[in-house]
């Protein structure tokens, strides 16, 4: 249970629009809730350092995924890919494809008790691009 880490409640973020900015064993996270399920993140962009907790909440077909108010970039909540619409440029008829550059924002498991919020941090052995932005403090 130590590596549990509280961050707030329910009832607090809906009342902060769903959201939450804090530090969690020495790092910068982002707590959001979203259709009532929550997910965690590191809070600066991989790409740029933007500050993707500033970002909004997005549908992309079918993935929800919160994009970096700098650049835009497309970032699935729950598992970190990168996403984007690709386009053939040789069959501009065809309708864009939603691809993945993989992995590259570090996300974190949130664990629900009642009403309590508990981060587990992931594991840093795993790296991520957004590692560069969001060392720990």
């Amino acid at each position: 249970m130590n590596n549990h880490h509280f961050v707030g409640t329910i009832p607090e973020l809906l009342q902060n629009k769903g959201r939450k900015r804090c530090t969690v064993g020495g790092k910068d996270i982002f707590v959001v809730l979203n259709n009532g399920q929550p997910y965690a993140f590191d809070s600066f962009c991989y790409h740029a350092g933007g500050p993707l907790y500033q970002g909004d909440i997005e549908d992309v077909s079918g993935k929800w995924c919160i994009v970096c108010p700098w650049h835009k970039y497309k970032i699935h909540i729950d598992s970190g890919e990168g996403l984007y619409h690709s386009v053939d440029p040789h069959d501009l008829k065809k309708p864009p494809k939603l691809c993945s550059k993989g992995r590259k924002q570090r996300t974190h498991s949130v664990i629900v008790k009642g009403e309590q919020l508990f981060v587990v941090l992931s594991d840093p052995q795993n790296p991520a691009e957004s590692d560069q932005y969001n060392k720990q403090v």
